[in-house]
This record gives structure tokens, C-alpha cells and sequence, in this order.
């Protein structure tokens, strides 16, 4: 697995390191969460009591707002395409990111969390990461 960054664990897999019945058993726990700290305006999210992102934080609504259904199915689209991290080494683990693209061309991170995954849009203060993730959808979506 290459990287573009100094976290190993934020790693794209290569094709193939899992197979498509372990993809679809990820995509079937999955959840995506969300996080007031990712948001720009958190109570439209019906996050409560509405707080401000943390300055530090990428928003996954500088730009657009993402509805929690669009959320969840470009985390599903994530793992569809194998756009993921590896996972720890328990068996009920899921892995802790997943990467997809949006119809803009938008490339997105979800983390994984205590009860799910929160996402937020790869900007330019993460370019490498950004452009990695588009070249890699790109790739698997032909």
C-alpha cells in the first residue's frame, strides 16, 4: 500500500486485499454518523446543542451540504470500491477510513468513530491526499 502523508493507517488498499463478500459485509455494518465538529452550520445537521467546528477540522459542508442519506451512500460507494483503509486485527473490526468521490469530482475522508464514521471534503490543505483518492475512484470505476 503506498501512502501520500505520514499516518499509516491512512492508507488506500490496494484492489483485491479484500474480497467482495468482505467489502459487502463492511458495507453492511457500516454507519455514517456524522460530527457536529465537521459542519460549518451543525444544528441543520440536528446536531444539539449546536456548537462551532473546531478551527483545526476539516467541514464537509464548506461548499455544499451534505444530507445524511448522500452521506451514507458515499460511504457505501466507498466500500464498493475497495476505497478503504485496512482494518485492525480483531475479526469484528471495520476499517478505520473510507474514501469517495461525489458527482463534482469532491473527494471525501470518513473516519471511523465510537459509533460510526464522520466524513469531511479533502481540501487543499490536503492535496496529495485529495488527488490520490480521485486518481484511485477514477481507476476503479472503469
Amino acid at each position: 500500500m503506498k501512502s501520500r502523508g505520514n499516518n499509516p493507517k491512512r492508507r488506500i488498499v490496494p484492489v483485491g486485499y479484500f474480497t467482495p463478500a468482505e467489502l459487502d459485509a463492511f458495507a453492511a455494518r457500516a454507519r455514517y454518523e456524522g460530527s457536529a465538529l465537521h459542519k460549518l452550520k451543525p444544528a441543520d445537521y440536528g446536531f444539539h446543542p449546536p456548537t462551532n467546528p473546531r478551527p483545526s477540522k476539516s467541514v464537509c459542508d464548506d461548499i455544499r451540504i451534505i444530507k445524511q442519506p448522500e452521506a451514507h451512500d458515499l460511504l457505501r460507494s466507498a466500500f464498493a470500491r475497495g476505497m478503504v483503509s485496512a482494518c485492525e486485527p480483531e475479526p469484528t473490526s471495520l476499517p478505520k477510513y473510507a474514501w469517495a468521490v461525489d458527482g463534482s469530482r469532491e473527494a471525501y475522508e470518513a473516519k471511523l468513530g465510537r459509533g460510526g464514521y464522520h466524513g469531511y471534503r479533502l481540501g487543499k490543505d490536503d492535496r496529495d491526499m485529495r488527488d490520490w483518492v480521485i486518481e484511485e475512484w477514477n481507476a476503479r470505476t472503469r
